[in-house]
């Protein structure tokens, strides 16, 4: 992939072979923003008044639905609305790591029902090449116009993470053999040389997402890492996750246009001008 870093998401998305990552990359170069928004607000009403009040800035929202201290259906269908208004597209930040009959009935049942309102969900490598055919039976069987993908754990942003060297590159095979489900991959924006590990094995088509990335702090009490946001993009991130640094700072809209045009204007020096 390091071949592709340099052309704009436009000729990215040509590469792409999975729905959500070609609607991904489109979306990016249409909206001229990079930015995921890790919505971790634990209060529904809190959770989705700021889905609102960034969505405009934001390219993907990013859920923990089961973090929410109260759920009911009309909260991911309010979501949805609200995605379709901003034009931002939904990952649920599931991490699914369990055998093929379980996750196919997390990921499409239960109470949460993400197959219906999440263009991307995140799995672990750990299963092996199962967990993704499970969860592509499911989202063939879907007749609806959502684009779906999956997004592969091919590496994490926490201190002493396991998710490195031949494990990555494990999860990356698994991606490659499987184009057309998998949409990117989550890479690990707190360690910029793992992240060009990555970048070095992935298939352009693919996006890169990575979290552990905030301008005012280089980590935190509970073993996160973090680096700049021009240093991800330029290592090979797509698209930077961040959280606690918008939605936990004083101006949580101030600080999501700061992100975006960091973000942005990494990804113009890195393709050199070609947006």
């Amino acid at each position: 992939m390091l071949d592709d870093l340099k052309l704009p998401y436009e000729e990215r998305a040509k590469k792409a072979m999975n729905p959500a990552a070609k609607r991904l990359f489109s979306l990016m170069a249409e909206k001229q923003t990079n930015l995921t928004l890790a919505n971790d607000e634990t209060d529904p009403k809190k959770f989705l008044e700021l889905a609102g009040r960034l969505g405009p800035e934001i390219a993907v929202l990013k859920t923990h639905i089961d973090i929410l201290n109260s759920f009911s259906p009309s909260i991911p269908k309010t979501l949805s609305a609200l995605a379709e208004t901003h034009n931002f597209m939904i990952f649920e930040d599931r991490k699914l790591a369990d055998i093929g009959s379980i996750l196919s009935q997390q990921y499409s049942g239960g109470i949460y029902r993400i197959a219906d309102w999440a263009n991307l969900v995140n799995v672990h490598a750990v299963p092996g090449p199962a967990i993704i055919d499970a969860i592509d039976g499911v989202m063939k069987e879907k007749k609806d116009e959502i684009p779906r993908g999956i997004l592969v754990l091919a590496q994490m942003s926490s201190e002493g993470t396991l998710a490195t060297g031949e494990y990555t590159k494990k999860a990356v095979d698994m991606a490659n053999a499987h184009k057309e489900a998998v949409a990117g991959y989550i890479g690990n924006g707190g360690d910029v040389a793992q992240l060009k590990q990555l970048v070095g094995m992935a298939f352009g088509g693919h996006a890169i997402l990575t979290p552990g990335v905030q301008i005012q702090s280089k980590g935190d009490s509970m073993g996160q890492r973090y680096t700049l946001p021009e240093e991800a993009v330029s290592a090979g991130s797509d698209s930077i996750i961040v959280g606690r640094g918008i939605y936990k700072s004083d101006d949580p809209v101030k600080m999501a246009k700061t992100y975006r045009q960091a973000g942005w204007k990494a990804y113009i020096a890195r393709t050199g001008g070609r947006s």
